[in-house]
């Protein structure tokens, strides 16, 4: 049981990481317009990962302001979802496994 939790915790935050990635990226290519919304598979995509990612980025987009045009909140969010995936895996995770089995 311990196992299948620290499973789902890391895959969690290994999903997260991948969907801020894509969303930057997909805001990247709608800015030089190399992809527009009138697909209509690309404009559901892009829905689904702003839908997702927004609500972790909105906090930091209040408090950091963007630099010369440049968002720079997508890089802090994955600094700290790293930061939280090392100390769950150094700190929780083995008392997770030891207490659960």
């Amino acid at each position: 049981m311990g196992y299948a939790i620290v499973w789902l915790v890391n895959t969690i935050l290994s999903l997260m990481t991948w969907a801020i990635i894509l969303s930057a990226i997909f805001s990247w290519l709608f800015a030089f317009d190399v992809i527009n919304r009138r697909n209509r598979f690309v404009a559901q995509l892009a829905d689904f990962l702003d839908r997702i990612t927004t609500p972790i980025l909105e906090p930091f987009r209040r408090i950091i302001p963007p630099l010369g045009g440049i968002d720079i909140s997508p890089i802090v969010v994955l600094l700290l979802i790293n930061f939280l995936k090392i100390l769950f895996n150094r700190l929780t995770a083995p008392i997770l496994i030891q207490m659960l089995g």
